[in-house]
């Protein structure tokens, strides 16, 4: 992600309605784990490494970008930069690792998931979340720089390759993949930037109806997996 487009998300993310309940996902898939050693993996901004913070993980976000790992630094986060291809880390010395869409970015995806493996000591979790169905590939994938969408089974099949259990996979924003499909149809860049508030409001109330409604195998936008390195 370009430097602007995670300047553009620092300012967006405490409010806005994707990043508010990405970060209920993540924290809910966390809140049971003990804390101990973890690493955010492809941190940007830092939204998610201090929802683990808040859990009372000893965590270390991770970027890429210059300008990410700045303003991880800036908001009083440990960060390191570097690639996830090759991360900076000892074998088995972390207990979680999240990579919230993150691999779709990179080249070399299954090595990502073989670092992850190795890095995590045995019965340690990666919570991972990636962007699913090459049919709504738009300008927007191309503006915030992935490589490609997932299929779920083929995402499971990477993390499986890599050695990494499967504990638990769900589709994420199935009641809007609709409006999703019909926007980017006429997609020009990224969907990055400030709804309205009371759009803001309305999609917050839409995508939290799927804390409740059982449409977690339904088609979706993005897929939300836990693993772990087995014991």
């Amino acid at each position: 992600m370009e430097g602007a487009e995670i300047r553009k998300l620092v300012l967006l993310e405490d409010e806005h309605w994707w990043y508010r309940e990405r970060r209920h996902l993540l924290r809910r898939r966390v809140r049971d784990l003990a804390p101990g050693q973890a690493l955010d993996i492809g941190a940007a901004g830092g939204g998610n490494t201090r929802v683990l913070e808040s859990l009372g993980w000893d965590v270390l976000a991770l970027e890429f970008s210059e300008e990410g790992a700045q303003v991880a630094r800036e908001r009083g986060l440990q960060v390191i930069r570097a690639d996830a291809q090759r991360l900076p880390v000892e074998d088995a010395s972390l207990d979680l690792v999240t990579a919230l869409d993150v691999l779709e970015h990179l080249p070399d995806h299954e090595r990502a998931a073989a670092e992850i493996h190795r890095v995590l000591r045995p019965g340690g979790v990666l919570v991972a979340a990636v962007p699913v169905d090459q049919r709504l590939w738009s300008e927007h994938d191309v503006a915030v720089g992935h490589e490609r969408r997932y299929e779920p089974r083929e995402f499971l099949a990477l993390l499986q390759s890599a050695g990494l259990e499967i504990l638990e996979a769900r589709s994420w924003m199935v009641l809007l993949r609709p409006a999703v499909a019909w926007r980017r149809r006429s997609s020009s860049g990224s969907d990055l930037d400030e709804p309205h508030p009371l759009v803001n409001a309305a999609l917050t109330g839409v995508v939290r109806l799927e804390r409740v409604l059982p449409v977690s195998r339904a088609p979706g936008v993005s897929v939300f997996v836990t693993a772990r390195r087995p014991h």
